[in-house]
């Protein structure tokens, strides 16, 4: 009977173990650039990405932007959370019409991430990157804030998750964005270095 139990004990131990392990989120390795030029300067030098990825995940963050780029009801709304200078109306950054009376921020950037967690050989994702009010950077979601809009790191894999659409929703006035802590401000900042 003892000897049964010490079975059981070991077997719930490593099912514990494993349920543990399980837990841990994939981690992706992902690349900061300012823009699609970058990106392919870095995949000439034999950089994480080729050249065709830097391109797919580029036209992947024009279109999330598109799709789920903040709105805000204001110029100024806009400018109190992404800075001076980083807002433009949705008819200007929209290519198929849009409201010259709601703004978004401009573009800043993209997040590029390996999915299968290795240089060359996974399916790229992507996010758009804009500035926030204290100059650093932050993605579409707001699950993560940056200190740059370039460099390499190793980071967790919902990291990429497809952003709200924010397409046909009511633009955030100045007292919802104050209520929702404001743009970027969800989760701590991080790091990306070169």
């Amino acid at each position: 009977m003892r000897k049964r139990s010490r079975t059981v004990a070991l077997t719930i131990l490593g099912a514990a173990s494993f349920a543990v392990a399980g837990c841990r989120e994939e981690q992706v390795d992902a690349q900061a650039f300012p823009d699609l030029a970058s990106c392919q300067a870095e995949a000439a030098n034999g950089g994480l990405f080729t050249a065709e990825e830097c391109e797919a995940a580029f036209a992947e963050t024009e279109a999330l932007h598109v799709e789920a780029a903040p709105r805000y009801e204001s110029l100024e709304v806009c400018e109190e959370q992404h800075g001076q200078g980083n807002c433009g109306s949705e008819a200007e950054q929209v290519s198929n019409g849009g409201s010259g009376s709601i703004f978004m921020p401009l573009l800043a950037g993209y997040l590029i991430g390996n999915m299968l967690g290795r240089a060359g050989g996974g399916m790229a994702a992507a996010q758009p990157m804009y500035r926030n009010a204290s100059g650093g950077f932050t993605n579409a979601a707001r699950t993560s804030s940056f200190s740059s809009n370039s460099g390499r790191g190793t980071m967790g894999a919902q990291q990429f998750t497809r952003p709200a659409s924010t397409v046909g929703k009511a633009p955030m006035s100045r007292a919802t964005a104050t209520s929702r802590g404001g743009f970027g401000s969800r989760t701590g900042s991080r790091g990306i270095g070169g």
